[in-house]
């Protein structure tokens, strides 16, 4: 038996010398195997979970209201929006979507005509046409090229924060919608874009006069061009905000909100929260004070330099500047007034929002589930991964696909009925205010509260004889998919005829019919076979009287 002698040295000692016998690149590999595991979780990456699945990605999820005309007519019609989006295999990671789009993406060429807006405080704003992407056009101050009875439709563009036409997102979106042949205005923030501003404020995110100015003055100089709308980021903050505020008096068609955030006070704090996103809250903080200082010799409104001097995030700025300029308490109140969630609701026009639940700035925290589901005008579509404007696609990551999404979007709603709604929305907001109530013969109370005032004029009565028409082109339409979570809502009954009670009736047997397909089918063969032999029954007691009746004559 062998005898086993112990050692007196100790065993740290002992395990020293172990380790000083493994091989140097041993530790390497150890070590870098330990740095991989950090940054993959780190970077919140997927690429793990994509590779299994063999980089089908997930499918998109969308949200809408049981009577949303825009899915039946539009959205319905949309392939991107209905099937799945892959984000490219080097990319999976939505802190990389985010990062590689604004540094290492390359960005299409736009040759942008320039024109100069003055606003009611004297603000000057400037807006970035680019009509053909092939021809290059020197850049032309005052001069937009575009013909005032040109028919082309309009998308109007509004940028995030510290961004401008010159933003890598904002060159895709134009140069894809340009090449598709629309006309493309960018409506840079005031301050931002390479122009000065020329009064005493900053742009926030709640500021939906500038968009008020631009939309009205492009509808007023182009009244023969449909008008729609796009916002990135804090730009589709403003719009959705806008859109709420203006409701059908809007000469916008349709809208697309990107990235939107929402909810401003929980985006805050979820900027707080974990080290990467307490980094894109420093990046956006230091950009802001940057543009703050750029005008500061216009600003004497503003004396706490040394405070705005040592901004450090988002949330510095808006303490020190942007409740300063705007006149709020706290910043947390500012932030309650101007999230476009509570807008959401007020939006009677048809919107397509798009957000991805990785979003590392835009937290899905934020987003209104239940207000856009209630609204019949909204469709929201949510992606699994993309991160913050990036949803970059395929092997080399050239294309966007919530570009492409919007793409698609606007072309088929340019072709489906609900544009000739908009145009007659469109010449109501050129139209003389209504009579007020005291004026009027007749007191009518709707549905939801409001007391308007009609007369014996027609012109009014052929414009809700108009809007019921076009409800039932969209009744008419093929039979969709809608999620069973879906509420239904009914709009007020416009005018007191026939037609009118009836909507509520259809939308309810189209509701029915959507809910399930199979649901129909085994309803269909239930039916069948719990009257068959009923049916039977009578048909064969029918014609074995025909057959007596003749043989009795016979005889």
């Amino acid at each position: 038996m062998d005898c086993i002698t112990l050692s007196s040295e100790s065993p740290y000692a002992l395990m020293l010398k172990a380790a000083f016998l493994i091989s140097i690149s041993h530790y390497l590999l150890g070590f870098l195997f330990l740095l991989i595991v950090f940054l993959y979780n780190f970077m919140e990456m997927y690429f793990i979970q994509e590779l299994f699945t063999g980089f089908r990605g997930k499918p998109v999820s969308l949200t809408f209201n049981s009577c949303c005309d825009l899915y039946q007519q539009v959205v319905s019609k949309c392939k991107i929006l209905h099937g799945r989006f892959s984000s490219t295999p080097w990319l999976c990671s939505p802190h990389l979507q985010t990062i590689f789009l604004q540094f290492f993406e390359r960005i299409p060429a736009c040759n942008y005509q320039r024109q100069l807006l003055k606003t009611c405080d004297g603000e000057t704003i400037a807006l970035d046409w680019l009509r053909n992407v092939n021809v290059k056009i020197p850049s032309v101050e005052g001069f937009d090229g575009v013909q005032s009875d040109d028919k082309t439709p309009i998308i109007l563009v509004i940028p995030g924060l510290t961004s401008d036409s010159n933003s890598a997102y904002i060159k895709h979106l134009a140069f894809k919608m340009a090449k598709s042949g629309w006309n493309v205005v960018v409506s840079n923030h005031r301050g931002l874009g390479g122009v000065t501003i020329t009064s005493d404020c900053l742009y926030n995110a709640g500021w939906t006069e500038d968009a008020r100015k631009v939309i009205d003055h492009l509808h007023t100089q182009y009244p023969q061009a449909p008008l729609f709308a796009v916002g990135t980021s804090i730009g589709a903050n403003v719009l959705v905000k806008y859109l709420g505020e203006e409701g059908v008096n809007t000469a916008i068609v349709g809208a697309v909100a990107i990235c939107c955030p929402w909810d401003l006070l929980i985006g805050e704090k979820f900027l707080k929260r974990r080290y990467a996103q307490r980094c894109y809250d420093k990046a956006l903080g230091i950009g802001l004070k940057v543009y703050a200082q750029l005008h500061r010799s216009l600003l004497p409104r503003l004396t706490d330099w040394d405070s705005i001097s040592k901004i450090r995030c988002i949330r510095d700025y808006d303490q020190h500047v942007t409740c300063v300029l705007y006149d709020f308490e706290t910043v947390d109140t500012y932030y309650r007034e101007v999230s476009c969630s509570r807008y959401v609701g007020s939006v009677r026009i048809p919107l397509l929002c798009i957000s991805a639940l990785d979003d590392p700035i835009c937290s899905r925290e934020t987003i209104p589930w239940d207000e856009c589901r209630a609204n019949k005008n909204v469709v929201l579509a949510t992606t699994q991964h993309g991160g913050h404007l990036g949803h970059l696609e395929g092997l080399t990551g050239k294309s966007l696909w919530w570009v492409r999404a919007v793409d698609e979007f606007f072309c088929a709603f340019n072709s489906s009925s609900l544009i000739r709604r908009g145009k007659i929305q469109n010449n109501k907001v050129d139209s003389p205010p209504l009579k007020s109530i005291d004026e009027a013969p007749y007191v009518n109370i709707r549905e939801d509260g409001l007391v308007t005032a009609f007369g014996n004029e027609p012109s009014g009565e052929l414009g809700n004889e108009q809007l019921v028409e076009d409800d039932k082109v969209g009744d008419n339409n093929g039979t969709v998919q809608q999620e069973p979570n879906a509420t239904t809502q009914y709009d007020p009954v416009r005018c007191p005829n026939i037609n009118a009670m009836l909507v509520p009736v259809k939308d309810c047997l189209n509701q029915l019919s959507r809910r399930s397909k199979i649901s129909m089918w085994v309803l269909a063969c239930v039916a069948i076979t719990t009257t068959w032999p009923i049916l039977g029954s009578l048909f064969f007691k029918k014609m074995l009287r025909k057959n007596f009746s003749s043989s009795s004559t016979k005889r």
